[in-house]
C-alpha cells in the first residue's frame, strides 16, 4: 500500500512538472516582439462622424497611402488646468462610432492604436494638457482617480475590439514627472487588469520623454517629437535635415539607457511657412509653403526610418473628409498634397535596420 502511494505521489509530480514546462515554453511563444509601425493618425472632433459614410470614404483613402496603422483618436476635457473632473464632452466621439471605427479599420487590412486624449476647456494664461497640476494633494488623489477611470474605460474598449495597442496618455507632463509612482502603480496597473496587448504612452519632446520614469512598465516608448529643427520661416531641405543631428543623437542616447524600442506616437508638419521653426504650432507663419512640410516628412523619414530602434511613426493628421487638405490649405493634414505622396513612398517599403 505505501509502495502505491509512493508510484502515484511520484506519477503525480512528474505531471506537475511537465505542465509546468509546458506553461514555461507557451508563455516564452509569447514574449513580446516589437512591429514597425506606418502610422497615420485619424481624428475627428464630433459625436457621430466616426459613425458616418464621409468617416469611412476617409478611412479608405487612408489606406491608400500603404499606411499599415491608425492611430484613432478619442478627446475628453477637464474645466481648467488645475480642475479635477475628466469627462466625455459635446465633441467626443461616442463609443458607438470609435467601435464602427476600429471595425471599419480593421476591414481594411489595418490595425490600431487607440490613443485617448484629454484637453482643458479654458486656458486664461496658455495652459494646456502639460500643464495640468492641482492645488493640494488630495486634489491630485482625486484627478488621478478620474482619469484611471477615463484610461480604463478605453483600455476595457480596445480589449473587446481586438485593438492591436493602446495608448495610455498623451503630453501630460507635470503629472508624469511629479506622480511616476501613481501612473506605474494606479494607471498602468489598472489598464493592465483589462487589456492584454501591448502599451505606450506619448511623451512631449520638451523634456519629458528623457524624464518618465515608468518606461519598463510599457512595450514603447512614445515621443511626440515636435522638435524645433531651425531658426528661420523658410529653410532649405538641407537646413531642415542638418537641425535633426542634435536631437537624433539625444533620442538615441536616451533609447539605449530605456532600452525600448521608440515610436513617434504622433507628429506633423503644417504646408505654411514656420513650420520647421515652430512644429507644433498650428500657424506660425501666414504663406503657404507646401514645399516646407513637403522637406520636414522626407527629413524625418531619411533621419529615422532606418534605424534599429525605431518602431515607426504616426503622422498627423488625417481627417475625416476626402475632401480635406488641398494646396491652398496650411494646416497639419498631408491629405491631398505632396506630402501625402511622400507618405505612401516611404509605406511602400519596409526599413532596413542598421
Amino acid at each position: 500500500m505505501g509502495m502505491k502511494m509512493f508510484r502515484r505521489s511520484r506519477i503525480f509530480f512528474v505531471v506537475i512538472i511537465l505542465l509546468m514546462i509546458s506553461i514555461i515554453e507557451v508563455n516564452a511563444d509569447k514574449e513580446f516582439i516589437p512591429e514597425f509601425q506606418k502610422g497615420i493618425c485619424y481624428v475627428v472632433w464630433s459625436k457621430d462622424h466616426y459613425v458616418s459614410e464621409r468617416s469611412d470614404e476617409s478611412l479608405k483613402k487612408l489606406a491608400e497611402t500603404n499606411a499599415e496603422w491608425v492611430g484613432l483618436h478619442t478627446t475628453w476635457y477637464q474645466e481648467h488646468y488645475n480642475s479635477t473632473e475628466i469627462y466625455p464632452g459635446e465633441k467626443t466621439p461616442s463609443d458607438e462610432g470609435l467601435i464602427h471605427a476600429i471595425e471599419t479599420i480593421h476591414s481594411l487590412g489595418l490595425k490600431v492604436m487607440l490613443k485617448p486624449h484629454i484637453d482643458l476647456i479654458r486656458s486664461a494664461g496658455g495652459e494646456w494638457r502639460g500643464s495640468i497640476e492641482c492645488d493640494t494633494e488630495e486634489d491630485w488623489q482625486t484627478w488621478f482617480d478620474s482619469y484611471t477611470s477615463f484610461i480604463v474605460h478605453y483600455a476595457q474598449l480596445a480589449q473587446e475590439h481586438g485593438v492591436e495597442l493602446f495608448c495610455i496618455g498623451t503630453e501630460l507632463s507635470t503629472t508624469t514627472l511629479l506622480y511616476s509612482d501613481l501612473w506605474r502603480d494606479r494607471v498602468i496597473e489598472s489598464v493592465w487588469e483589462v487589456y492584454d496587448g501591448p502599451l505606450t504612452y506619448a511623451a512631449n519632446w520638451d523634456e519629458e520623454y528623457l524624464d518618465v520614469q515608468f518606461w519598463d512598465a510599457l512595450d514603447y516608448a512614445g515621443i511626440d517629437p515636435y522638435f524645433p529643427l531651425v531658426d528661420t520661416m523658410d529653410p532649405s531641405f538641407k537646413d531642415i535635415k542638418k537641425g535633426w543631428e542634435r536631437w537624433a543623437v539625444e533620442i538615441e542616447e536616451w533609447q539605449k539607457e530605456i532600452d525600448k524600442p521608440v515610436i513617434f506616437t504622433e507628429v506633423g508638419y503644417i504646408s505654411s511657412t514656420g513650420a520647421a521653426k515652430e512644429p507644433w504650432k498650428h500657424m506660425p507663419g501666414k504663406d503657404i509653403d507646401i514645399q516646407q512640410q513637403v522637406d520636414c516628412y522626407k527629413a524625418l523619414f531619411q533621419t529615422f526610418y532606418n534605424k534599429s530602434w525605431f518602431a515607426g511613426v504616426y503622422w498627423w493628421m488625417w481627417g475625416g473628409s476626402v475632401r480635406i487638405g488641398g494646396p491652398e490649405h496650411r494646416g497639419f493634414s498631408p491629405q491631398n498634397k505632396p506630402a501625402q505622396d511622400i507618405i505612401a513612398k516611404w509605406y511602400k517599403k519596409n526599413p532596413k535596420k542598421k
